[in-house]
């Protein structure tokens, strides 16, 4: 048997009423995701991974301010990173995140345009 058969396949949807451990967790990440730096970041990397110079070039954040909302995204565990030669590329850590900051921006448009809200 190989390490990927004993490994439950990873699910999308968790049911159950959450307890207090998954409430405090959940709002950790809501609490990340408040600050529009960080939320423009995590957006930028569901779109593609990315270094700090690229995700500056996209922001209008100075590269000190993104590299420190980068350094709390992963010691938060929501970015991961990997050298590529001199660089650090950044990639957002999780699938159910992506969906998140995804959904949440659509939401926003939905407010920002007045596009009426869907199911």
């Amino acid at each position: 048997m190989t390490d990927r058969q004993l490994q439950p396949e990873p699910s999308l949807h968790h049911s159950g009423s959450p307890d207090d451990l998954r409430l405090e967790a959940g709002a950790a990440v809501f609490k990340m995701l408040a600050d529009p730096t960080r939320l423009h970041l995590l957006w930028l990397l569901t779109q593609s991974p990315a270094d700090v110079t690229a995700l500056v070039d996209h922001t209008a954040a100075s590269r000190t301010s993104v590299s420190q909302h980068l350094a709390k995204l992963r010691f938060s565990g929501l970015v991961t990173t990997r050298k590529e030669g001199q660089r650090v590329v950044y990639s957002i850590a999780d699938g159910h995140l992506a969906r998140l900051v995804r959904e949440g921006m659509n939401l926003a448009d939905h407010r920002v345009t007045g596009e009426p809200i869907h199911g």
